[in-house]
Order: structure tokens, then sequence, then C-alpha cells
């Protein structure tokens, strides 16, 4: 079974978003983890770079597929986790943690996401 915390926000996409203040910092679900299996590569957006809430901000590579990796939120890019570069597995060992693959600084409303018990039913 799938760990999917409360307290985060969630996309039909499994990608999820812990909201502090303005800063949305994102990652992949550990569902999405356990689906992709050994995660070897993760293709970062620059700091600065506009995202928009459904589309695609960089790729994720494991060992036997590419998926695209889909913004929950609009806004900037004000961090990248750099340490990804140099290991990317660390998603799959911990994907609401360390594994946190950017941070945005949300512009306007905040977009439509699901919260744990709705992520849970779609899963």
């Amino acid at each position: 079974m799938s760990l999917v915390p409360d307290g985060l926000k969630y996309t039909k996409d499994h990608e999820w978003a812990k909201l502090e203040g303005a800063v949305a910092t994102v990652g992949v679900t550990d569902h999405a983890q356990r689906e992709l299996g050994d995660i070897v590569f993760v293709e970062l957006p620059k700091v600065g770079a506009s995202v928009k809430a459904g589309e695609s901000f960089g790729t994720i590579e494991a060992v036997k597929t590419v998926a695209e990796l889909y913004a929950p939120v609009s806004g900037t890019i004000e961090a990248v986790n750099t340490a990804l570069s140099a290991d990317a597995g660390v998603i799959n060992q911990d994907p609401y943690g360390n594994g946190w693959i950017i941070k945005v600084k949300v512009a306007g409303a905040q977009e439509a996401m699901m919260d744990a018990a709705a992520y849970k039913a779609l899963i």
C-alpha cells in the first residue's frame, strides 16, 4: 500500500505539493515512485523559470521508462533539488522528504488539487 500523508495536496498525475505560505514544495508520490521502479535521473528546470499548473516542467527517468513531471501549481521556480543530480534514487527512498524536486513561488490563486482521502480513492 502506498504512503499518502495528510496535509499535502495531490494531482491526478501523481505529484504532491506542500504549501507553506506562497511557496509550494513539489515532488512525486510514493505511488508514482513505486510504479516507476528504480529512478535513475530527473530533468530539473532552471531556477527562475515559469511553470503553469498541469504543464510539464521536466522528466523523471527510471530503469525501464521515462515519465513527464507536471506542475501542480503555477508560478516561478524558486529552488530545485540539486542533490537529485548525484542520486535521483533518493526519490525512491524518501519521496515526501529529501526526494522533493522543485519549490515554486505560487502566482495567483491556488490550483484545484486533491486531499489525501481523494488521492487514496484515485489510486
